[in-house]
């Protein structure tokens, strides 16, 4: 898939969302708590996705960008008896 096709698909993805959103006022409350249902659950994932990323990279490189040294991995050797 070239960049033309996919940029050509978001745009139809977000030409469908806006023709919906524009007849969400005159459509049935089962479809308005469905459409509200969809967008919670995507709102949901890409705020857990977010939160999942900063976690991910405080626990790595601290807030200053650099290398925590208290997280280094270190080798485990057995004991020597």
């Amino acid at each position: 898939m070239t960049s033309e096709d996919f940029l050509k698909e978001i745009q139809a993805i977000g030409e469908k969302f806006l023709l919906k959103l524009q007849k969400l006022p005159k459509a049935d409350p089962v479809e308005i708590a469905s459409f509200s249902v969809v967008l919670l659950f995507i709102v949901t994932v890409l705020v857990l996705t977010i939160i999942a990323c900063s976690c991910c990279c405080y626990s790595c490189c601290g807030c200053d960008g650099r290398p925590d040294p208290r997280h280094k991995k270190s080798q485990v050797r057995p004991a020597a008896h």
